[in-house]
């Protein structure tokens, strides 16, 4: 009798499980769910960094992505908090949904911070869902795409794609791709000795 009550109990715990990723899929799909707690301030989670993705004209790559649409089995709609911040696979699907739910917990007793950093920060596996190695007969006119046409410059960067296109802050000019130019000059100084000097 025991043993079915603890299989009763582990279906219980699949189902749930089950139906609270399908449950928090469907919430995360909107932008409001993910700023929707308040901080104990009074302020809404992450109100700068949602004015900068929903401003108008665009002043930050955030905001270029909420502007663009991204092709989905539903075909093209606006891109979400979550296309970026998902993680990727089912692993890091899991991942995401772990941290969200002990966030969660952790507001509930009302001792919950604007965060300072992300737990679980983005790789290169969330940029390249939408931005695929680039190919090597690319527009050689095009700033960007001379940059990553070398192969050093490519997937063999050693540099993770957010360490120069931070999407939230940084520079806010279109035409260079919203590089913050001290930031990127930080990370050409790894490889490039004439750039060491400018950065200290």
């Amino acid at each position: 009798m025991d043993s079915w009550k603890g299989i009763a109990i582990g279906l219980v715990g699949v189902v749930a499980a089950c139906a609270g990723w399908l449950v928090t899929d469907a919430l995360e799909a909107n932008n409001d769910f993910c700023t929707a707690c308040h901080l104990p301030s009074g302020a809404v989670l992450h109100v700068g960094i949602r004015e900068g993705f929903d401003a108008r004209p665009v002043h930050n790559l955030a905001g270029a992505h909420g502007s663009s649409k991204r092709e989905s089995e539903a075909g093209d709609r606006n891109f979400r908090c979550i296309d970026c911040h998902g993680g990727v696979g089912w692993l890091g699907r899991a991942k995401v949904k772990l941290l969200a739910a002990k966030d969660a917990m952790v507001w509930l007793t009302g001792d919950f911070d604007e965060p300072d950093h992300m737990q679980y920060p983005l790789g290169e596996a969330d940029c390249r869902q939408c931005h695929t190695k680039y190919a090597l007969d690319i527009d050689a006119d095009d700033l960007s795409q001379r940059f990553h046409n070398l192969s050093v410059h490519n997937a063999d960067l050693g540099v993770l794609c957010v360490e120069c296109h931070t999407v939230h802050d940084g520079g806010d000019d279109s035409a260079t791709f919203y590089l913050d130019t001290t930031g990127v000059r930080q990370q050409c100084a790894r490889c490039h000795s004439e750039y060491q000097e400018a950065v200290k």
